[in-house]
């Protein structure tokens, strides 16, 4: 079926590998709606368990209208971190619809730098390929310069449910790329959305991703 021959094409992109020795993010936000006269606003919580770390959360906050992207996320880089972004929105296409997002963020707290990044999806109806990264620059300490990315493959059998494949992949000031593979649940009602993210395979042990978000 051509819906399977496009889970296939997708999901080879994925698992080349790695984890962070940094925070592992997860997850950040969702494909959101360009509208052309109001705001979209995304708020999202975070909470990890297991990879021999110990337990915390994360939160994340987007507006977007029209072209204009703008975030701010809270323990993503590292603990006790903060940073603010703005971006470009790019979107092309009608039954597969890309989208784009090219971004520049200041990162503050216990790491400090600037950092380009991006949001990108490519959906065909109930299939999307959704992946985010960033390039940290240390301001004060170059061993604080790292390379982020979080990559997800997701299937929507029926509006309420998806299910997935997801990645994520780091490479830290003078190391190797690491990663983690694994798979992920989730449920919507609404507006809210809810997914658990289990990784199973890879360096660092296993470990969960909790995350709630709501649109509005």
């Amino acid at each position: 079926m051509q819906m399977d021959r496009w889970f296939v094409v997708l999901s080879t992109t994925f698992f080349a590998g790695a984890a962070s020795a940094q925070v592992m993010a997860g997850r950040q936000t969702e494909k959101l709606p360009v509208s052309s006269k109001e705001w979209t606003f995304f708020l999202g919580g975070y909470g990890y368990l297991g990879g021999g770390d110990s337990a915390y959360g994360s939160a994340a906050l987007s507006a977007e209208r029209k072209w204009l992207h703008l975030e701010a996320r809270y323990n993503y880089e590292n603990l006790r971190t903060g940073s603010l972004w703005t971006g470009y929105n790019f979107v092309a296409g009608h039954e597969l619809v890309f989208r784009v997002t090219p971004m520049f963020g200041v990162v503050v707290g216990r790491t400090t730098g600037i950092a380009p990044g991006y949001e990108l999806s490519f959906t065909y109806k109930r299939l999307e390929l959704y992946s985010e990264g960033e390039y940290v620059r240390g301001t004060k300490d170059k061993n604080d310069s790292f390379f982020y990315s979080w990559n997800e493959l997701r299937y929507s059998p029926v509006n309420w449910l998806h299910f997935g494949l997801v990645d994520q992949r780091s490479k830290e000031h003078r190391t190797e790329f690491q990663g983690q593979h694994g798979v992920s649940l989730g449920f919507s009602r609404r507006n809210l959305d809810y997914t658990t993210y289990a990784f199973i395979a890879g360096s660092g042990g296993p470990s969960v991703v909790l995350a709630l978000s709501y649109t509005f």
